[in-house]
């Protein structure tokens, strides 16, 4: 029987070429013409931007009250350590923020190894050179706040942090770089099919092969979005209405909201990622996220309605539908309507 040129006559294979601790080497075939690209853009753009990571956002300095001091007897000044703590690469144990310490007397050099071990988080680059402290009686002394998110977030104001922190600007994702190339393979006579080549470099937080599957699950779990298309639902399964707003924002990343960094990666941290995901929950449940507070749901709120997303009387009616009424209403209720039916009697 004839090979059918559109139909491969297996399905592709994935193999794993070359795999370290901080690199691997995929390679897919045979894959239907097109269908390499297709999958290695999309890979690569899903590795490079939206995989979870841990990193510092804020550090609190003993005897520091900005970045632009100096510290005695410390070779770097704080701005060059500040520096230096952004490339601490660091493995999140869990999903929840935290804080890392430092407690180091000098002479000697400071290294990422030094920062104390913590049951949230484990140090992957702990030869990464910090500073250099060259007296015997200076002692540097510093507290690190620690936050999960993805991809690159800019330094925000301190307003929501505890006096003394300095923020820093943060590299969530674990991947250092992606490469893919598209070349051509045969099956048997047929050489119109694809071989996909990818290539997948980390920082050592996450493994390349956790990396590709999480990738791949995270494509998944998108495009099975599609499978609704066309299937509109009036509620969420528990009887409150949801807004009705085109597929297209639904499925909006909610980076696209503009949201503060805190609140943007409170909503990432619960696995939040699309407006449609927002929409689907109350005032209510929202509020039960960790650091999500009154504050950042009323920036949520404004932002959908400066969107264009919710109007301002959906947004009244969700934070009604969410008050509980109050106790004694039906008691009240249930009087009135004694004292009436006790006038009608004659």
């Amino acid at each position: 029987m004839p090979v059918s040129e559109s139909e491969p006559p297996a399905h592709p294979e994935l193999e794993v070429v070359e795999s370290e601790t901080r690199y691997a080497k995929f390679v897919v075939e045979p894959l239907k013409r097109g269908f390499g690209a297709t999958l290695g853009n999309a890979l690569r753009r899903v590795l490079l931007g939206s995989l979870p990571g841990a990193a510092i956002t804020a550090v609190q300095i003993q005897g520091i009250q900005h970045e632009y001091s100096t510290i005695p007897d410390v070779r770097e000044d704080v701005s060059e350590i500040l520096m230096n703590l952004k490339r601490v690469r660091l493995k999140p144990l869990g999903d929840q923020e935290g804080l890392l310490r430092l407690e180091v007397q000098g002479p000697g050099q400071v290294t990422a190894g030094d920062l104390q071990p913590s049951a949230d988080f484990e140090v992957a680059n702990p030869e990464l050179y910090l500073a250099s402290l060259d007296s015997a009686k200076v002692r540097l002394s510093m507290e690190l706040r620690v936050e999960i998110g993805t991809g690159y977030v800019v330094a925000t104001s301190t307003e929501d942090m505890p006096i003394g922190f300095i923020p820093l600007d943060a590299t969530f994702t674990p991947i250092v770089k992606v490469n893919y190339a598209v070349g051509k393979t045969r099956v048997g006579q047929v050489t119109d099919y694809e071989r996909l080549t990818l290539e997948v470099w980390t920082d050592g937080a996450k493994g390349p092969q956790e990396a590709v599957r999480e990738a791949a699950n995270i494509l998944m779990d998108s495009f099975s979005l599609f499978g609704n298309v066309g299937l509109e639902t009036a509620d969420d399964g528990e009887g409150r209405s949801l807004p009705d707003v085109p597929l297209e924002t639904f499925n909006m990343p909610i980076e696209k909201l503009e949201l503060s960094a805190r609140t943007l990666n409170c909503l990432k941290r619960s696995k939040i990622n699309k407006v449609g995901e927002i929409l689907e929950k109350s005032q209510d449940e929202l509020l039960k996220i960790k650091n999500f507070g009154d504050k950042s749901l009323v920036e949520l709120n404004e932002r959908l309605e400066a969107m264009g997303i919710v109007s301002k009387e959906a947004v009244a009616s969700l934070e009604e539908a969410d008050e509980p009424e109050p106790a004694d209403a039906t008691v009240e209720a249930d009087a009135e309507g004694l004292v009436e039916a006790e006038a009608e009697t004659p």
